[in-house]
């Protein structure tokens, strides 16, 4: 039977199914390419959205030989063979690079002059957000473009596209499957009706079930996904709902998030939204984060819902992060203070807490800073107590 990934693949802006923002008439990428302006530029998306599809339409639309790498197996020598060819013509290449954000440093130093002399067009592909792997140097000279889930809506258009280009027939239940078990990937969608009409002309439910029994989460290792699964578990748990953390984090679990990944994020939280309205928080995730590191799957998904339950039901403080957020801006707008003489290394009038007790009232700024604001939730009330009755907190 066909191959429906090759057979629908896109040819222009217009085939484009899903992707408005960057396939519509008036889609700044679009704009620029029908303009020939395109800069350096790099996709980020979930599997089976298209980013590949549309490095090729834009080497149509521009007129650019196109050559396509992977940034697991590129070899700089190969990179080098194309910049030669094209380095005394007019034209220019397409690099099209998947994988990007697995670049090396020293594979990024090679591109970095071609794409200051705009000599090739230099264009990436991710799961991940690329910026955060790139240099500087090449995040400078270039623009990102962030690609979606394909929408139900548009899945079954491509699926209807499929099958009038084919003599399948398919049950109203078994396109329903088709779509709503591929998880936005549209080339999972297409694979799925490829292996089932290999079996069998007729696409029904059972046999969609007999070759995918579940349906796809929108995995979290898929870039947008995987930012908002996290994102989504940290808000339940800042907002203290045990159940909405506890389905994101088994929504991160199984689509294949690291327990080590998710037990550092639960690690930053204990500080960020908790701190010391329980400071027992941080021990405690520290604790989770060693043990699922030793431990690891399957049994690590029950440490992490252990501190996910905990992180919900403790009280909530960002005072800590609010503090440091405020002291290093305070830093960095200029409120550089000399550092009394009584706290340098040579102790000029410096008082030793310990023998006044504990406490004794000296200059440790050159003038007053407020940063801390402690609130009166759970143990930062017993610090706020405490620290006013020694000295004139407040």
């Amino acid at each position: 039977m066909s191959d429906f990934t090759h057979l629908l693949r896109p040819q222009s802006f217009d085939d484009i199914v899903g992707q408005e923002h960057l396939s519509a008439k008036n889609a700044p990428l679009r704009v620029l390419c029908e303009k020939n302006v395109l800069g350096h530029s790099f996709f980020f998306g979930p599997t089976g959205c298209g980013k590949t599809s549309l490095a090729r339409i834009i080497a149509k639309q521009m007129d650019l030989p196109f050559y396509e790498f992977n940034a697991t197996s590129i070899k700089i020598e190969n990179l080098r063979k194309i910049f030669d060819q094209y380095k005394n013509t007019l034209q220019k290449p397409l690099i099209f690079i998947d994988e990007v954000h697995r670049l090396a440093k020293n594979q990024q130093e090679v591109l970095l002059p071609v794409m200051e002399n705009n000599s090739v067009l230099v264009i990436g592909a991710s799961t991940e957000n690329p910026f955060f792997s790139l240099t500087s140097a090449i995040r400078s000279r270039s623009m990102l473009f962030e690609l979606y889930n394909i929408s139900n809506e548009a899945l079954f258009k491509l699926l209807n596209l499929a099958l009038e280009k084919s003599t399948l027939t398919c049950k109203e239940d078994a396109a329903e499957y088709l779509v709503r078990s591929s998880g936005g990937d549209a080339r999972a969608m297409l694979k799925l009706l490829e292996f089932a009409s290999n079996i069998d002309e007729n696409i029904t439910i059972e046999l969609l079930k007999s070759l995918r029994p579940n349906a796809l989460s929108a995995g979290s290792s898929e870039a947008g996904v995987h930012y908002d699964l996290t994102s989504a578990m940290i808000k339940s748990i800042r907002g203290s709902d045990m159940d909405a953390a506890i389905y994101y984090l088994a929504r991160l679990i199984d689509g294949g998030e690291s327990a080590d990944f998710i037990a550092r994020r639960l690690v930053i939280l204990a500080s960020e939204d908790i701190g010391n309205a329980n400071p027992q928080a941080l021990t405690l995730t520290t604790s989770a984060m060693t043990s699922v590191s030793k431990i690891g799957y399957p049994e690590a998904r029950i440490i992490l819902a252990q501190a996910v339950i905990y992180l919900c039901a403790s009280p909530k403080s960002n005072s800590a992060y609010m503090a440091i957020n405020e002291a290093l801006n305070a830093v960095k707008g200029g409120v550089i203070l000399n550092i009394p003489k009584n706290i340098t290394q040579q102790n000029q009038g410096y008082m030793y807490p310990h023998d006044y007790g504990g406490y004794v009232k000296q200059k440790y700024l050159e003038k007053p800073l407020t940063f801390v604001k402690l609130k009166d939730i759970g143990y930062e009330k017993k610090i706020k107590d405490w620290l006013r009755n020694i000295t004139d907190f407040s």
